[in-house]
């Protein structure tokens, strides 16, 4: 039998195989969060809004999150979607938004903050991280969108960001492998290097072999009819696609337990 690591931080009990990679499931909401932990994941991340990559839950989603949630989780900070250069007024939003989850005793939080020019915004960085005090802190897929990855890498460094969420600036992780690897080869013990990018049980072990990642996150995301009857043909919440209304996408946990399963094979 493998042996095993119990991580202690801010309250949570993290017990992970320490041969095996941890799996972080990105969530929309508190059946997404419930979905996960069903399935064994070690990790959520929260949001909202996955449709458009993922913004900033409500606070009475990670209010539920906190009452029924077993294994940790870290929510995303992102104010809405689009590019990650904010105005002063939004960025000041996230300034407060993470305040508010310290102070609700989540494990930890997603952020990412660019410059016009395409590098870490590294003074609202290292400011975000110092207003979350103890917490996780985790840089999202702004990275991806750096112009310089090797140098993005050692801004969140200087920043004291904890770990960096990536696909090796590509659509998928496999197109990103080389990137990849070469990412953790340079994080080394200095910052984790978070796999992402259409993660699932044909190739998550190819991505691991081949990168050396000690931690992987996916979504194993499902679209699901609507239990609604009535259906109005008139009318739609936004966008053209007027079936949107009448189909949810939700966490499909025999996936996930699938993908974990394949990672760990």
């Amino acid at each position: 039998m493998l042996g095993l690591v119990t991580l202690l931080k801010h309250g949570w009990t993290l017990v992970i195989d320490a041969r095996q990679p941890l799996i972080e499931i990105c969530v929309e909401g508190i059946d997404g969060l419930l979905a996960a932990q069903a399935a064994n994941a070690d990790r959520v991340e929260l949001c909202a809004s996955l449709v458009e990559g993922g913004i900033t839950s409500s606070l009475g989603t990670v209010r539920a999150a906190l009452e029924r949630a077993t294994i940790p989780f870290h929510v995303i900070v992102r104010p809405r979607g689009g590019d990650f250069l904010y105005s002063e007024a939004e960025y000041r939003s996230m300034l407060a938004d993470v305040g508010a989850l310290r102070d609700l005793g989540v494990a930890g939080v997603v952020v990412g903050c660019l410059t016009a020019d395409g590098a870490i915004d590294e003074a609202r960085m290292s400011e975000l991280v110092r207003a979350a005090g103890p917490l996780n802190v985790t840089c999202h897929r702004a990275f991806d969108m750096t112009r310089d990855p090797t140098e993005a890498l050692e801004a969140l460094i200087r920043c004291e960001v904890g770990r960096v969420l990536t696909s090796g600036q590509r659509d998928t992780a496999l197109e990103g492998v080389a990137l990849l690897a070469q990412l953790v080869r340079q994080a080394g013990e200095r910052i984790i290097i978070l796999g992402c990018g259409g993660l699932a049980p044909d190739n998550i072990g190819e991505v691991l072999r081949r990168t050396g990642l000690t931690e992987m996150h996916f979504a194993a995301l499902a679209d699901v009819p609507s239990a609604m009857r009535y259906r109005n043909p008139h009318v739609g919440m936004g966008g053209a696609d007027l079936d949107r209304e009448y189909r949810n996408t939700v966490t499909d946990e025999t996936l996930v337990a699938a993908t974990i399963a394949a990672a760990r094979a």
